[in-house]
């Protein structure tokens, strides 16, 4: 048998509490705001006509969706909990993308360790020393280019 505290509900709406209340499982006076926020989202008379449609087993349940349903709505009195749902599956979607180029930027790193490198790519610790660098890197010294002088321009700056 149940105590004789009102839930909240009953509280709320300032009526005697019957022994057979609807809400009394899902509405406990320990928690008023609980039912304060979906009677004003909802309404009483919906809240009791939704629980009673459902069975006693999917109640409680239904209660809960209803109560995290009132919160949405009463945060984002536009969208609610679809509101919320998208910004989630937004995150869900932003964080696969970052993901999938992590796996990517992985992936080609591991390829990159696991290729020899060419040797035209290959590092040189001496570049001052003409033998030890590449053949395409082997230019003549600059003291046998021949310079003709009539193909000098005239310089605007002097």
């Amino acid at each position: 048998m149940r105590s004789c505290s009102p839930c909240a509900a009953c509280k709320f709406l300032r009526r005697r509490c019957a022994e057979d209340c609807i809400f009394a499982p899902y509405f406990p006076s320990q928690d008023p705001h609980r039912f304060a926020i979906v009677h004003k989202v909802f309404g009483a008379s919906n809240i009791s006509k939704a629980l009673q449609e459902l069975p006693v087993d999917q109640r409680g349940d239904a209660a809960s969706s209803m109560v995290f349903e009132a919160n949405a709505r009463v945060r984002d009195p536009v969208y609610g909990c679809v509101g919320a749902i998208s910004y989630l599956q937004n995150q869900v979607s932003q964080l696969q993308m970052q993901l999938t180029v992590a796996q990517t930027e992985l992936l080609r790193i591991k390829m990159q360790q696991d290729l020899p490198s060419p040797p035209y790519l290959a590092p040189t610790n001496n570049f001052n020393n003409i033998d030890s660098q590449p053949a395409y890197l082997n230019f003549p010294p600059s003291t046998n280019v021949i310079q003709d002088p009539s193909l000098k321009t005239e310089s605007i700056w002097t």
